[in-house]
């Protein structure tokens, strides 16, 4: 994490597909697997979205068998970038809200 710069998680997280993945793992009470999501992309596309996350820090992805699973680094981006992964959160479940 310390590689990571606050540019490279902003430019991760300005995707809405990749916002949606965060959202998502924020409010779910476990690790979720890649198709656990309801994301608008294909399949490669959905793969280049959790690799941009795994870069910047905001993801960790670990396999259960076969399957692979995606966890938040929640306490190592507050410990980083302090405030950062809430207010982005929250302005994602606003703009959520917002969307018919």
């Amino acid at each position: 994490m310390e590689d990571v710069s606050v540019q490279q998680v902003l430019e991760a997280l300005a995707d809405p597909a990749r916002r949606t993945v965060v959202r998502t793992l924020a409010h779910a009470p476990c690790d979720l697997s890649c198709g656990s999501f309801d994301l608008p992309v294909g399949r490669s596309t959905s793969s280049h979205h959790f690799s941009v996350l795994r870069a910047a820090g905001v993801l960790r992805q670990y396999y259960v068998g076969t399957t692979k699973m995606n966890a938040l680094r929640t306490q190592e981006l507050e410990g980083r970038f302090p405030g950062l992964l809430r207010a982005v959160v929250a302005a994602a479940d606003a703009e959520a809200r917002q969307t018919p």
